[in-house]
């Protein structure tokens, strides 16, 4: 099952009861980011993979909580695909910086959450030379 933005609502819901209430249906639901993120209850999965990272961590929060809702039976693990030296690596270091700042932060908003300093920018876009170069 593969549901994205364009999927249409009446599919959308039929694919959600197939993956949820069919014991015979497929065990892999492959959802984008954005329109897996809301409004679902997916309890019969256990495992979220997040491969395409998302700058906002509470997109990716929420993404990860449809499998963590009442009615969840079993351990939910949580994977998330980070190549070294790349884009990803460095998307993965803002989240966690991110993150870490909306811990420290008590009613700041979340404008804070999607800018980023010249610095950080500069950091985002440049590759580590291993990642580009084989030597």
């Amino acid at each position: 099952l593969f549901l994205y933005g364009a999927t249409r609502k009446k599919q959308r819901e039929e694919m959600i009861d197939r993956f949820q209430n069919d014991p015979d249906g497929p065990s892999i639901f492959i959802l984008s980011l954005k329109a897996g993120g809301t409004g679902l209850n997916l309890t019969r999965a256990n495992h979220v993979f997040h491969v395409d990272r998302w700058w906002n961590p509470a997109v990716e929060n929420q993404a990860t909580d449809r499998v963590f809702r009442i009615g969840q039976k079993r351990n939910v693990q949580v994977h998330k695909f980070i190549c070294t030296g790349t884009v990803e690596e460095k998307i993965n270091d803002i989240i966690e910086s991110k993150k870490q700042l909306a811990e420290q932060t008590v009613d700041a908003g979340e404008d804070w959450l999607t800018e980023m300093n010249t610095e950080q920018l500069r950091d985002l876009v440049l590759l580590d030379r291993n990642a580009v170069i084989d030597d």
